[in-house]
């Protein structure tokens, strides 16, 4: 799906996987996307915690989407969102969720907004798909690949170089960001192990 301006209302379309989200005012949540034309963008939806609202299955965490915005001084606006993918099958999997909510937080921390980024796009879909199939012992490889192919693809890693035997992903990206992932102290208590 391309992004399309529709005239001068300022209005477009793409789709997005929801990174995280968090309340604003009353009803409003504030959605962080990483879209496939736009790069992480952070917009306003308004109504979305109100129980008659149509738009609020649509925009759970991990949920790859449709999405109609519109242009707004601060945030752009959704004006519509429409499930593509849940990923129902692992969703009531706890160490898959902790799996995602790693992945997610990894390209949220790491991206800066309104750079467009398809192959960091490609890459996340592609990993929370994957999720699916993953046996849970594989998970700590599982989120070590996706760790090392987003620091290649965002420059953080040379191409060329091999990661050290017993490189901590986690590691790296907290020196990186100069921060702890809140993410990761979940995934230890579920995953039982070290990361």
């Amino acid at each position: 799906m391309a992004v399309v301006i529709f005239g001068m209302s300022d209005s477009y379309k793409t789709e997005g996987i929801v990174l995280r989200r968090f309340d604003f005012g009353e009803a409003d949540k504030i959605i962080v996307f990483f879209t496939k034309h736009c790069g992480k963008i952070s917009c306003l939806a308004k109504g979305v915690r109100r129980l008659s609202s149509r738009k609020r299955g649509n925009l759970e965490i991990f949920n790859r989407v449709s999405l109609s915005l519109i242009k707004g001084k601060k945030l752009d606006i959704v004006s519509e969102a429409e499930a593509i993918e849940t990923y129902a099958l692992w969703r009531k999997n706890l160490k898959k969720v902790a799996a995602a909510y790693e992945i997610c937080e990894m390209v949220d921390k790491l991206t800066a907004e309104n750079v467009e980024q398809e192959e960091i796009y490609n890459l996340l879909n592609l990993y929370l798909k994957k999720l699916e199939n993953i046996d849970e012992r594989n998970l700590p490889n599982f989120l070590s690949s996706f760790g090392q192919s987003l620091l290649v693809f965002l420059g953080f890693w040379p191409k060329n170089k091999n990661f050290p035997i017993n490189f901590n992903i986690f590691n790296f990206v907290e020196q990186t960001i100069e921060k702890n992932l809140k993410s990761s102290d979940f995934l230890r208590k579920v995953l039982k192990y070290s990361i």
